[in-house]
């Protein structure tokens, strides 16, 4: 049997809480049965519907908690409210004490973002986290960044983006050298923001064995799959983002109006259902569900908030794969070795992480 990994759940976060998150649990540890659980969450909520998932009751330790984070509140609030008590805190707490591997919630982004960073705290040499998301397009599936962590970025920290994401993709997917890009508004050197000039300038300098700096992609690239690993700020990742699931949303309305307009239609999407059930598979937000905080000394997956269970399963395996892969250790040695004065002895990919 593989090695276990422990998986931290908040799970009361998101939308649909314990029903979702527990459904969730189940599909995964079908596909992993190396899983085990720790569920955080309210014990009136919780244990009800984990006796309907005998599976991961066996493989789950319960850790009650009072307090639960909601969607509504704000970072500030859920710091002040939830520091060190609530469910989504003492499931990062878990990582941070190395009784799991991987912290995974659906609930609020921006309580998860402000806790994350003052539980975990930041790896050497990082300034801020990026939500890394998986992106599909048409040769596959490729890593855009940031989506939404925090809005702006200066050059320095845009390269530090580049570098996680590049060994995110590594360990994700398993390449020797993804292409990494900066999102820019077109090709040429000379367009763009100073601090994605700049930034540019210091990327063509990083020798790395698994590193490979291609230059800038626009918008239309990202569907393409032109880079593997797009790095942007997180307004504008988000709103990339927000607008590709918005695009998606309107092809498939596009589509089923056009199959139930005439009989004739009808007849045709009859004969091509196995192709637009391609199709819908592929368009499926839930196969790429489950975000990735970058930067941090612990790893956290955040899946969306108003996913089904199909889709926070999704999550849960992204935290699995990255475990599996050496996520932090790839990460670790890739900041190392592009800036000495961290130390680079101290950071293999085969050693410990800070």
């Amino acid at each position: 049997m593989a090695d276990t990994i422990t998986i931290s759940l908040d799970v009361m976060g998101g939308d649909h809480g314990p029903a979702v998150v527990l459904a969730g649990a189940e599909l995964s540890h079908k596909r992993y049965p190396e899983i085990r659980y720790v569920l955080h969450g309210e014990e009136a909520a919780v244990l009800p519907e984990l006796e309907k998932h005998p599976r991961v009751k066996a493989a789950s330790t319960f850790v009650p908690c009072d307090v639960s984070i909601t969607m509504d509140d704000k970072p500030s609030q859920a710091l002040r409210r939830g520091r060190r008590v609530s469910g989504m805190w003492k499931a990062l707490d878990s990582v941070k004490a190395g009784e799991a591997d991987v912290m995974v919630s659906a609930g609020n982004t921006g309580a998860l973002m402000a806790m994350s960073k003052f539980c975990l705290r930041m790896m050497d040499g990082v300034d801020r986290p990026a939500l890394a998301a998986v992106w599909p397009h048409v040769r596959g599936e490729g890593i855009v960044l940031d989506v939404g962590a925090s809005i702006g970025a200066d050059s320095e920290q845009l390269v530090d983006y580049a570098l996680m994401g590049s060994a995110m993709s590594r360990a994700l997917f398993d390449l020797e050298r993804p292409k990494v890009a900066l999102l820019n508004i077109g090709v040429e050197e000379v367009k763009g923001l100073e601090e994605i000039r700049v930034a540019a300038d210091r990327l063509k300098e990083i020798d790395l064995p698994g590193f490979n700096y291609i230059g800038f992609v626009e918008g239309s690239d990202l569907g393409l799959g032109t880079a593997d690993v797009v790095v942007t700020e997180g307004f504008t990742g988000n709103i990339a983002l927000k607008s590709a699931e918005g695009t998606a949303k309107q092809v498939g309305q596009y589509l089923r109006d056009a199959m139930s307009r005439t009989l004739m239609a009808r007849l045709g999407y009859f004969f091509a259902k196995g192709a637009f059930a391609r199709l819908r598979d592929k368009m499926d937000p839930r196969r790429s569900n489950g975000a990735v905080f970058l930067g941090l000394n612990g790893i956290v997956i955040k899946s969306h908030g108003g996913t089904d269970a199909d889709g926070f399963a999704s999550a849960i395996d992204v935290g699995h794969n990255m475990v599996r892969n050496s996520l932090q250790k790839k990460i670790a040695a890739d900041l190392a070795r592009a800036r000495p004065e961290l130390g680079a002895d101290a950071y293999e990919e085969t050693g410990e992480t800070s």
